[in-house]
């Protein structure tokens, strides 16, 4: 069985569509798309074109097995809560929408980032 590439422009649009079907979602980054809530990034699509969650460690250990993937290794370093989406389910928007919304709800949990406001002086 053949693997089908997919450009990264598609790979963005597949990505677009997945982040619309959360209505708490908001795509930003130019180079490198990715939502984040609190300051606290849980979706990105690297410079490659790989689609990366931030899951919590119970449905992350779940995710590695059923779709024999890897933890996101980005720049050398494993990114331990973060795993890579294989591209045959990025192009599964109604089955990956159930990862995409428990990895917005994990970060939605985890501690707000303080903001880098400058502070008036």
């Amino acid at each position: 069985m053949a693997k089908q590439s997919i450009s990264r422009e598609d790979k963005i649009e597949l990505y677009t569509k997945l982040v619309e079907t959360n209505p708490n979602a908001i795509l930003k980054g130019d180079t490198m798309p990715y939502t984040s809530v609190n300051g606290n990034m849980y979706s990105y699509l690297s410079k490659e074109g790989a689609l990366n969650l931030r899951l919590p460690e119970d449905i992350r250990t779940t995710f590695l097995e059923k779709y024999k993937t890897t933890l996101t290794v980005a720049y050398g370093i494993v990114q331990k809560e973060y795993v890579a989406v294989p591209d045959s389910l990025l192009q599964k928007t109604s089955e990956l929408k159930k990862y995409f919304d428990l990895s917005y709800k994990y970060v939605s949990s985890v501690k707000p980032k303080p903001t880098k406001s400058k502070k008036k002086g």
